[in-house]
């Protein structure tokens, strides 16, 4: 089975951390955020990944060499000029084409969910696309997508509605797709899958672009899209179903304490005052540093807005 994580963008809203690598190369407790849908992905069997790059595409390659579970194979998709969400995937669709059916993920987040379930509900609709979506108490600031009473998909956001929906979540970057959905690519070079390629065929009258939507136990889905989303991650990452992630971390060298994270090779000076803070690997935190509620990364120390714990008064 073959995947594609989708990792192309810039990352303005990480901005300033995306500054100084990639979104999909920050560290999450310490291992490379792209590390994650690659172990997710293994675990489901996969073989063969394609990762399309663009912003600071050395450290994005690096990262998922290092980080690449034993077995998988890695590909790469340059953009010099950022094709979108769809022209990223229809530059490679030769390659996704030939797994039956293959697997499309962004490369923003941390997810986990039952692929091999996922996958079993995908076959057995016989759609083309099988998006995972999320009951999810952000779907106010995250928007949602709609579907009808069969699964298929009817609302994307607030910009394209067909009416006769009956449920809805927000969409976690999560698809399952066959290879006759590619016959409907749209013929040009930069296109968004969602507005271009799958809102068009919906429109005319297809049932073969579906969703499932999960609810929060069975889904777990951590967006790695702001700093304070950043910040968030780093120390409520919940217990993940396919990856030791603390242990895995320790193991390369971080030191995670109950309110720092310590990158691999990161020194901190005594007199440093650091609080619910993360320190990338190789830093090196000067005496005079006094922060709380952010990142010291690139020589200095970045305030992130801190969001609050779910379930917090």
């Amino acid at each position: 089975m073959r995947a594609m994580i989708v990792a192309a963008g810039i990352g303005k809203r990480l901005r300033p951390l995306t500054n100084l690598r990639p979104k999909p190369a920050v560290p999450v407790r310490g291992i490379p955020l792209v590390a994650y849908p690659l172990a997710l992905l293994a675990r489901a069997g996969v073989r063969e990944v394609t990762v399309n790059v663009h912003h600071l595409p050395e450290q994005l390659i690096a990262a998922s060499e290092a980080w690449c579970p034993p077995g998988l194979a890695l590909r790469f998709s340059p953009e010099p000029e950022l094709l979108d969400t769809g022209g990223g995937i229809a530059r490679v669709a030769s390659f996704l084409r030939e797994s039956d059916p293959c697997l499309l993920i962004g490369g923003d987040m941390v997810v986990d969910l039952d692929l091999d379930a996922l996958l079993a509900l995908h076959r057995a609709s016989g759609r083309a696309v099988t998006a995972v979506l999320r009951r999810d108490p952000r779907a106010r600031e995250f928007g949602t997508i709609g579907v009808d009473r069969t699964g298929r998909m009817r609302r994307i956001g607030r910009r394209f509605d067909l009416g006769g929906e009956v449920d809805s979540g927000v969409y976690t970057w999560v698809n399952v797709v066959s290879p006759g959905a590619f016959d409907s690519l749209p013929q040009r070079e930069a296109f968004s899958h969602l507005d271009d390629w799958w809102a068009p065929e919906l429109a005319r009258g297809s049932d073969a672009i579906g969703a499932v939507v999960l609810p929060p136990e069975t889904c777990r889905w951590e967006p790695v899209g702001t700093p304070a989303e950043y910040l968030h991650v780093n120390f409520e990452l919940p217990p993940l179903s396919y990856l030791d992630v603390d242990a895995r971390a320790r193991a390369a060298g971080v030191r995670l304490l109950p309110d720092l994270v310590v990158g691999a090779g990161a020194e901190l000076a005594p007199g440093a005052r650091l609080e619910h803070a993360v320190v990338w690997d190789g830093e090196r935190v000067p005496a005079s540093c006094v922060g709380r509620d952010g990142v010291f990364a690139g020589g200095r120390f970045h305030v992130c807005r801190a969001l609050p714990v779910e379930g917090a008064a």
